[in-house]
């Protein structure tokens, strides 16, 4: 019998924990703090065990961090989990789903599982959603999504103009609004869901623990929403859907609160950095509140700069690219690539 090698094994599979080169996912750069990795390590002595029937943990967990009561919590692998629930939940094949365009890749996709028929919107001029244009195409649809900050911009619609699109769009059509980088936005632009939730009951609104908390590959996710939409979510909710290995990692995550928000900070800042550099480059990019940079089309696309460099970003079909924020390796590299291509332009 062959023997197996280092690089064949089957379950060599992992990625590496820190890539420079990595950012078209919008992944966060660093592996989890400490203490979580711990947790995580502790959890899997039970692996031969079967978690909660239902995450009621976890939901309970949540619920208790964000403020709100068990019963408007839901929880599913990852926020993209949570909305194929609503919407296995809330349409029927054919129904309508505003969305911005462009939007997250996973929108389009989701449509299209749940069999509904998309409705594009393009952004403004500034790579912000047109509200108003998305309430118009509201009165003839299902659900409206919604991303604060929206992704691949990273722009953030204005809380005046998020009331007044709510207090138009009709009181049976479900919003989604996908916070799934809210930890990364300043505390003077985020909603208070709590009371969002309750203003409107049509709302619910999607978080991850994917991207600010650097648990993507842990797929756990949750949902805020009125009692009442919870109920109908949950009933939805997959039997053993959930692991130890997120409860612990969750927990972990909460009572290391304050290392968290210093890597927060960290991504931020270099997320300033990057776009005050790439300004210096004359090089235009949106106010991103995300963990990423976006550029806009311009004279060419700007996936021709990253050819060849290794680098792996998202290019978009108009021209336009997203760039996760990385370490400050990954930002002179990102900046060494865009300076040849504008230098070679000049």
């Amino acid at each position: 019998m062959k023997q197996l090698t280092q690089t064949d094994r089957p379950y060599d599979v992992a990625p590496q924990t820190d890539d420079p080169l990595a950012l078209s996912l919008n992944e966060n750069p660093f592996a989890p703090l400490p203490a979580v990795h711990t947790a995580i390590v502790q959890a899997t002595a039970a692996a031969n065990r079967y978690p909660e029937f239902l995450p009621e943990r976890l939901r309970r967990l949540i619920a208790t961090h964000v403020g709100v009561e068990d019963e408007q919590v839901i929880v599913a692998a990852g926020a993209t989990g949570v909305v194929m629930q609503v919407l296995h939940t809330v349409t029927s094949p054919g129904d309508r789903i505003v969305l911005a365009t462009p939007t997250f890749d996973g929108y389009p996709i989701f449509a299209q599982m749940a069999r509904l028929t998309p409705v594009g919107v393009p952004l403004d001029r500034h790579g912000h959603q047109d509200l108003e244009s998305m309430a118009d195409a509201a009165d003839d649809a299902r659900v409206v999504v919604i991303c604060r900050p929206h992704n691949p911009t990273g722009t953030v619609a204005p809380t005046t103009q998020m009331r007044q699109f709510l207090n138009r769009v009709p009181s049976d059509v479900v919003v989604v609004i996908d916070e799934a980088y809210i930890e990364f936005v300043h505390p003077a632009y985020r909603l208070d869901c709590r009371k969002l939730v309750r203003r409107y009951p049509n709302v619910i609104v999607v978080r991850t623990f994917s991207k600010a908390y650097g648990l993507a590959g842990m797929r756990t996710g949750y949902g805020i929403c009125s009692p009442r939409s919870a109920a109908a979510l949950w009933a939805m909710q997959l039997p053993f859907g959930s692991t130890f290995t997120s409860l612990a990692a969750v927990a972990a995550s909460y009572s290391a609160e304050e290392q968290l928000q210093k890597r927060i900070r960290f991504i931020t800042a270099e997320r300033t950095y990057l776009r005050t550099r790439l300004g210096e480059l004359r090089v235009a990019s949106t106010e991103s509140h995300a963990n990423f940079v976006y550029l806009p089309p311009s004279g060419k696309p700007w996936r021709e700069a990253f050819e060849g460099t290794g680098l792996q970003v998202r290019s978009y079909s108009d021209g336009g690219v997203r760039i996760s924020v990385g370490a400050r390796r990954s930002t002179t590299a990102v900046l060494a690539a865009i300076g040849k291509s504008v230098g070679a332009d000049r």
